[in-house]
């Protein structure tokens, strides 16, 4: 049985601007086949186990040439499932989409358009430039910028050289009144500018260069239709870049707001578990931070859970539960439903959380906490229980986790069971790529959520390499965490007042804003 091909648009590189049929498509796959442009943000949409192939291209490098992707994107889909051929941008616009949608259609293959967002308008909008506006631009024209190229075995004519120009209606360009859209021209500036204004267009007009648009890299420059080419040159832009002439490319500097977001420019390590580094990753992200995910800790579970179900039965003779992490709580839980139970178990026992996310994880099972501590530390629960001698509390936590609250429940007299429920295990991430980029000097921060984390990313850095991390900001989420830094011989530069994920935020925002970390 054949397959189904599935042609989507990935969007301009801000995975947030990916369609939700995009987004479907991506979960449904059974097979990815993406090129450069494509976000990984994107690609962790699939299941864990799709098979993904890299077709990509960057410049004059390809991984394969066109028609070998037609003929690959064929052959899987023979092969039968789902294939999602993920592109950068809308498919059809640049995208060379129609050229795999004719190969498909000519093999038989049953295959579905899924439009993506263009950078043609997405990079000059996060740029701050609207591509139409009705005081300059009745209309806009996508153009290509990119010269002719011969990579798939075709033969350059006698004419040589010449063939390879842009060949463009220059005189219709130059007198269309309307904005024009170059995209992938950033090597043909010069040619374009020259064309142009050879064709009559005034090399007063407004004109502006985005790189890397919709993305954390993003660089956006105004200049005239004269010296655009010169001024890319001299700040290095670089492609995918996308050229804005016209009117509307004068409002650039009053419009933009992307690139003045508080952290834009800045990359900050995110150091927690796969699992749990989506919600820090997004608020920083959403600030403007290019989040580089690093995971220095992974959560497993323990070997065996018969000691933990056997407390979860007979949960109604405790008086407490205490839960001192969201991992807890869905270990927890989730062994809690294998037995058949609900939260109806609880009975007459109580519930602490050690901050609110903890609480919010445990609300959305049902049970609402009875204690949440004024500080989110495991010594603050001792406070929000009150006088626990002779009371029956079940801890189910981190095999791992510090003794404090332990004994400190023993001391006072309470009659503790504690639980193993998962176990806390250094992951390395990806460390070459980390290590690249300390080395060139472009981090701005490192976050730590736990003792953990600090743990498990300081193994990743023995002896010598430590010094890899000499000079690059560390924040934390509170005094247990910046304990763990100080304790292997580094010193937090701030540290969350609120000992929450909001709370390393706004701490982190406030750095920056005091100008330090560059």
């Amino acid at each position: 049985m054949k397959g189904k091909v599935y042609l989507v648009g990935g969007g301009p590189g801000d995975a947030g601007l990916l369609t939700l049929k995009g987004a479907e498509c991506l979960r449904a796959a059974d097979c990815v086949v993406y090129d450069a442009l494509a976000n990984a943000d994107m690609l962790a949409l699939a299941p864990a186990k799709v098979e993904k192939i890299y077709v990509g291209k960057r410049g004059a490098v390809h991984a394969l040439e066109q028609n070998e992707i037609s003929n690959l994107l064929v052959r899987l889909a023979r092969r039968g499932g789902t294939i999602v051929r993920l592109k950068g941008g809308d498919p059809f616009i640049f995208g060379r989409g129609g050229e795999e949608a004719r190969e498909l259609a000519a093999a038989k293959i049953p295959f579905e358009i899924v439009p993506g967002i263009s950078s043609a308008v997405a990079a000059p909008a996060y740029a701050g430039i609207p591509v139409t506006d009705r005081s300059f631009a009745p209309m806009v024209t996508f153009v290509t910028g990119h010269k002719r190229d011969y990579s798939d075995g075709e033969k350059i004519t006698a004419m040589g050289k010449k063939d390879r120009e842009l060949d463009l209606p220059w005189q219709s360009l130059a007198s269309g009144g309307g904005t024009l859209v170059f995209l992938m021209g950033v090597s043909s500036l010069d040619l374009i500018s020259l064309k142009l204004m050879a064709a009559g267009l005034s090399g007063s007009t407004p004109a502006a260069i985005v790189s890397n648009g919709t993305t954390p890299r993003q660089v956006s420059l105004s200049g005239r239709l004269s010296n655009i080419a010169e001024l890319a040159r001299k700040a290095g832009i670089k492609a995918p870049a996308v050229t804005v002439v016209g009117g509307v490319a004068g409002l650039r500097e009053k419009l933009a707001w992307f690139e003045k977001r508080p952290l834009f420019g800045k990359k900050i390590v995110v150091t927690r578990s796969r699992e749990q580094a989506g919600v820090l990753a997004r608020e920083l992200s959403a600030l403007g931070a290019e989040v580089i995910i690093f995971p220095s800790i992974k959560v497993e579970p323990v070997g065996s859970f018969s000691a933990l179900d056997r407390e979860i039965k007979g949960l109604g003779g405790y008086n407490w539960v205490v839960f001192t992490s969201v991992n807890g709580v869905e270990v927890f839980f989730n062994r809690l439903k294998k037995l058949g139970l609900d939260a109806r178990r609880f009975g007459d026992a109580k519930a602490a959380a050690i901050g609110p996310a903890t609480a919010r994880a445990l609300r959305l099972e049902g049970i609402e906490a009875d204690a949440v501590p004024e500080k989110y530390i495991s010594e603050e629960i001792l406070k929000a229980l009150g006088k626990v001698k002779g009371l029956k509390i079940l801890l189910p936590r981190a095999a791992a986790a510090r003794d404090a609250l332990y004994a400190g429940l023993k001391k006072a007299g309470a009659l503790v069971t504690d639980i193993p429920t998962y176990n806390t295990l250094p992951d390395r991430g990806n460390l070459a790529e980390l290590r690249r980029l300390l080395e060139e000097g472009a981090v701005s921060l490192i976050t730590f959520t736990s003792s953990s984390t600090v743990t498990g990313f300081l193994e990743s850095f023995k002896d010598a390499d430590k010094k890899l991390l000499k000079g690059v900001a560390m924040g934390s989420i509170g005094p247990v965490t910046s304990g763990a830094l100080k304790t292997l011989g580094f010193k937090p530069d701030f540290e969350a007042r609120r000992y929450t994920i909001p709370g390393l935020v706004k701490a982190a925002l406030g750095y920056f804003k005091k100008g330090a970390g560059g």
